[in-house]
């Protein structure tokens, strides 16, 4: 008896650690998961009793909302060139990183800088860089005697697409220092093998490398289009939403809020967290099986 009291007595001291971290975490991310949820079923405009009505909220927003779906396409839009251009330039870099010892820390120091920045500071420098009057990239141009090259970045024609490639400069620092340490967790004598063995360097990049790093990709891939679907902050300080064009589906809800259509908000909210978990387990999904193909997984 003594002894069970004892260890009761010692699991509640252990839990009591935690229960400060878990009142935070229930109060500011339980309870408003489900709030919202619970919301989704509303009609509510943060000042009339909400009233229930069902699933006409997710019936408007999934058949009916046209302007949603846009959004959704925007944020597809940047995401692919996230997983495109940003990932592949954080690997390529991280690859080079890897192999360099005494500039290593230097570079990824600096490959860091712009995902501590904020949000808004990064997309107001860039509106004031990008701007076609005055114009600051253009004016740049214009000295290198490639003023043939000079538009207006941030016009209806270009805004998205300049939104994506400055989301992918500010966020590939992230995939660079994740890629860079799944780099360095792989045993240098299974390279040393491949080279005993006559693989090249190609070769072994596909057999040793990608086989082994094909978890952390996939964590990245993951981490990227979490990330970049709800990216708002940096796109709205660089265009303005640009009349909708470069609108993505956090900036929708956010102006959904502002304009008291909390129900209607919170079911966008709902549908895109089920999108973004269903998007992250088939990327979960795909990366297991092409583990088990090479061999990295027992079948």
């Amino acid at each position: 008896m003594k002894i069970d009291a004892l260890t009761r007595t010692e699991q509640f001291k252990n839990f009591s650690f935690v229960l400060p971290a878990f009142i935070i975490f229930s109060v500011f991310y339980i309870y408003p998961f489900f709030y919202t949820f619970v919301l989704s079923f509303h009609k509510y405009d943060f000042i009339s009793e909400s009233k229930f009505i069902g699933w006409a909220n997710f019936k408007e927003v999934i058949f009916y909302g046209k302007h949603w779906w846009n959004t959704v396409y925007n944020g597809a839009f940047i995401t692919f060139w996230a997983l495109t251009f940003q990932n592949i330039l954080a690997f390529t870099l991280a690859l080079g990183v890897d192999k360099a010892t005494r500039t290593g820390k230097f570079y990824r120091v600096i490959f860091f800088l712009l995902p501590v920045l904020s949000e808004i500071i990064i997309g107001l420098l860039m509106r004031e860089f990008l701007l076609s009057n005055p114009g600051i990239f253009n004016k740049l141009l214009d000295k290198l005697n490639l003023s043939f090259i000079a538009q207006d970045w941030l016009g209806r024609d270009r805004a998205l697409l300049t939104a994506a490639l400055v989301h992918c400069w500010k966020g590939f620092g992230w995939a660079f220092v994740i890629l860079l340490a799944g780099l360095q967790t792989i045993p240098e004598q299974l390279y040393e093998a491949a080279r005993i063995d006559g693989a090249s360097a190609w070769q072994t990049f596909l057999k040793v490398t990608v086989p082994l790093l094909m978890p952390v990709i996939a964590l990245v891939l993951v981490l990227t289009i979490l990330g970049t679907m709800q990216a708002f902050a940096m796109i709205l300080a660089l265009t303005r939403g640009t009349g909708g064009i470069t609108e993505v589906p956090v900036m929708l809800i956010y102006n959904h809020l502002r304009g008291r259509q909390v129900g209607l908000a919170c079911a966008e909210g709902v549908i895109l967290g089920i999108i973004l978990i269903a998007v992250s387990f088939t990327m979960l999904y795909i990366s297991k099986q092409i583990r088990r193909r090479w061999g990295v997984l027992p079948r």
